[in-house]
């Protein structure tokens, strides 16, 4: 195990940080797995026009998901949500960030 991967455990593990969310892929059955919400409020340029929008996004492991696909659900909190897009792995391939889409 690396320092960083060590350090990412760590960081998904802390119950300031990670929380548990539960991951259907499609047709398959749900884990239980540790994730990290970043739900960031994003601004889109559009000519002149500047558009806000709420987004949902998390981190999911690499080790906990390997092949996260786009339709896949995520449960957190009780509020379901459907993996939107390619998920994309970090430098290190430990972490996927992923968006997400209410269910």
């Amino acid at each position: 195990m690396t320092a960083f991967s060590a350090a990412l455990e760590v960081l998904f593990a802390d119950p300031n940080i990670g929380v548990e969310a539960i991951y259907t892929s499609d047709g398959g059955v749900p884990a239980l797995v540790r994730i990290v919400a970043r739900r960031a409020d994003a601004v889109t340029e559009f000519g002149d026009a500047r558009l806000w929008s709420e987004t949902t996004r998390i981190d999911l492991r690499v080790a906990e998901v390997p092949n996260p696909r786009p339709g896949d659900r995520i449960e957190i909190d009780g509020e379901a949500f459907l993996i939107q897009g390619e998920p994309v792995r970090d430098r290190e391939r430990l972490v996927w960030a992923v968006d997400l889409r209410p269910a």
